[in-house]
């Protein structure tokens, strides 16, 4: 197979959580720890740093992962979902994983993983593994797939572990509370392995993080806020990204006392300054446009994430909000849409995936929140209801496209066809 068969019966054959659901959720370290033996067990082979929690995962891995660039380390980054090319859940120093490295993985691989049933989010953590091994990465920066405890990331003994927050997030896999999520994410604190809690950590769950770790002689630390935390810059124009930065600047001081990792102020400087630029981050309040009107997207999915962006939005100055919202159906999106200002006009999609939250059924919860329905458009496609949003939108007016990753790629893969296409004419 060439690299476009290979990806298509990755995606084809493989179950995979984020576009069909619980179906395809399959719990548990054995089939992981299975096919990882089958290869050599490569997650032995590199040190590396686990990055679980709620939200703020992706931010703190590319973060960490910029810094440490700068001191000229060969980092290695597997995260998910991805937005545009499945590339991108597994990088080195920014560059996507070769075409042909995945091609040959599959190729000699694919008879194991047909026969023991490996899920995708197996098949790809085990090819992350085995990637770093290869590229003899300085260290891999490791994002927790879902939970922590049964995720297959979990083969691994990191150097330090990272816990980043806890919301409502999967709770028909992970439990209907804080508590029993917070659970399932501590089954990521290894024995004598330092972990770092970020802020906004309830005292119940801060409690459980304490017990945890006490069983399992992991030294605990938790991220504060510093006087200090503003001397580092960052292109992000969202005030959350300032708990992340915490987080980060937390963690790079632990692996320096404990690890004895030397990154130096200069590093860190430059490596939060150009955390974009070294890592290729998007989807996190990312400025599509900049006026005329403003257009921003956020992978925003939970009401953590949600609350997080809605008082974002109210540093915004805009004379009309214009929401381009899709949701996943396992999302409670009457609790999501609460948090948005009610004399928005809003334009209701659904994404292109089997787990789509459909715009009938949409219409039927919307119809019972709102009063005004002037303001409140469906459409059966994510471009379809932007390019809607856009044509009603004035040039001082803010249009925010949220509520999904997979909202947010449609958006990001139609901007990258349309200035291909722009490209293409100019030539």
């Amino acid at each position: 197979m060439n690299y476009t068969e290979t990806v298509q019966w990755i995606f084809k054959r493989l179950p995979i959580y984020q576009k069909t659901g619980l179906k395809s959720y399959k719990p548990g370290l054995n089939r992981i720890q299975n096919f990882c033996s089958h290869l050599g067990n490569p997650q032995n082979y590199f040190t590396s740093i686990h990055v679980g929690g709620t939200n703020g995962k992706g931010s703190t891995v590319h973060m960490l992962s910029s810094i440490l660039q700068e001191e000229k380390y060969k980092i290695g980054i597997f995260t998910s979902p991805h937005l545009i090319d499945f590339r991108e859940r597994i990088t080195y120093n920014g560059v996507l994983i070769e075409k042909g490295f995945i091609v040959n993985f599959v190729n000699e691989n694919k008879k194991f993983i047909e026969k023991e049933k490996v899920s995708f989010f197996e098949m790809n953590t085990a090819l992350a593994f085995q990637y770093f091994k290869e590229k003899k990465v300085d260290m891999a920066i490791i994002e927790v797939g879902m939970g922590g405890r049964l995720d297959s990331t979990n083969l691994i003994i990191p150097e330090i572990s990272i816990i980043t927050n806890i919301s409502l997030d999967h709770t028909e896999t992970l439990g209907n509370n804080q508590f029993k999520i917070a659970l399932e994410k501590a089954g990521i604190i290894k024995k004598n392995v330092s972990v770092i809690i970020g802020r906004k950590i309830s005292k119940k769950v801060r409690f459980l993080f304490l017990q945890e770790a006490l069983k399992k002689n992991s030294p605990i630390y938790f991220s504060v806020k510093t006087k200090e935390d503003s001397q580092y810059k960052m292109p992000f124009k969202a005030d959350y990204q300032n708990f992340n930065r915490s987080l980060v600047l937390k963690t790079i001081s632990i692996l320096h006392y404990r690890k004895n990792i030397m990154v130096s102020n200069q590093s860190i400087k430059k490596g939060l300054k150009n955390v974009i630029k070294n890592t290729n981050f998007k989807g996190r309040w990312h400025i599509l446009q900049k006026k005329n009107p403003k257009i921003i997207c956020d992978i925003a999915h939970n009401e953590g994430g949600i609350y997080m962006i809605s008082n974002q939005l109210k540093k915004e100055s805009y004379e009309k909000l214009h929401l381009v919202l899709g949701f996943v159906k396992e999302k409670k999106v009457d609790q999501l849409l609460k948090y948005f200002p009610i004399e928005s006009f809003y334009y209701f999609c659904q994404p292109s995936i089997d787990r789509k939250y459909s715009v009938h059924d949409l219409s039927i919860l919307v119809s019972n929140i709102f009063k005004n329905h002037e303001k409140i458009n469906f459409f059966s496609s994510v471009k379809k209801a932007f390019l809607f949003a856009k044509s009603k939108a004035n040039k001082n007016d803010l249009i925010l496209i949220s509520g999904s990753t997979f909202v947010v790629s449609e958006i990001l893969l139609y901007y990258k066809n349309f200035f291909l296409h722009l490209n293409k004419q100019g030539n």
